[in-house]
């Protein structure tokens, strides 16, 4: 490869220009007040209950790569009675909402699982929306030992 005078100094402003912007990038993390704003926009403003939602995740993560939660909401899955939707939020990751699960009459029960990353130690929190309009929650920290989001 043959290096002119042009490319030399291509390749030393592309170097300077990486070095000054990679000093001053560094992962963005949701705050409590986006994790608030997201729920409120779930919920569509209606204030959480507690009860009804079960979210089991762990209390220590040792990585925080593959993070197992579960989620279920007792329901008779008719009626009034219906979840319609089931959303899992984590405060300190870069983007809140982590999975979004819909049900229907068909569904049976209200249960998901699923793995997510956590990108450091944080509050875990599932919202379940029911057909009448009311909504639950439940929240938990889970201690996460190793980062999964470049943490």
């Amino acid at each position: 490869m043959q290096l002119t005078r042009r490319k030399v100094l291509g390749l030393t402003a592309g170097a300077a220009v990486f070095a000054v912007a990679g000093a001053r990038i560094s992962p963005a993390f949701a705050s409590a007040e986006d994790t608030e704003k997201a729920i409120m926009e779930f919920t569509g403003g209606a204030t959480a209950g507690e009860g009804k939602i079960t979210l089991t995740a762990p209390e220590i993560a040792e990585n925080g790569n593959t993070v197992p939660v579960s989620v279920n909401v007792e329901s008779a899955m008719e009626g009034d009675d219906l979840v319609e939707s089931i959303i899992i939020f984590a405060d300190g990751n870069p983007s809140p909402a982590v999975a979004t699960f819909h049900f229907t009459e068909m569904s049976g029960e209200a249960l998901a699982t699923t793995r997510m990353r956590l990108a450091k130690t944080q509050n875990v929190i599932a919202v379940a929306k029911m057909k009448d309009g009311s909504v639950f929650m439940d929240k938990k920290q889970v201690k996460v030992t190793i980062g999964g989001c470049g943490g």
